[in-house]
């Protein structure tokens, strides 16, 4: 995957589509689902990040964060539900 240019003047930070690895899954358990979550949680993680920094910037009250970070952790754990069965 190419990376896009921020000014024209060279390479830019690499995009990333949602469907490729973010890191290597390396559970001896693998499986497809199991890599979903994987992806999945790595996501999660990222996002909670997002979450935290705006939060601490003031961009989001404390209440916002909680029920985001709530929201998002409801869908990790049906994913879970979903495809660890």
């Amino acid at each position: 995957m190419g990376s896009a240019p921020l000014d024209g003047d060279g390479p830019g930070p690499e995009v990333q589509s949602p469907l490729e690895v973010h890191s290597s899954y390396r559970g001896s358990d693998w499986t497809p689902e199991r890599l979903v979550f994987h992806q999945n949680l790595e996501t999660f993680a990222e996002r909670i990040g997002l979450i935290v920094g705006l939060q601490s910037n003031g961009k989001l009250s404390q209440e916002q964060a909680y029920d985001q970070i709530r929201k998002i952790w409801k869908e990790l754990k049906d994913s879970k539900d979903n495809l660890t069965q």
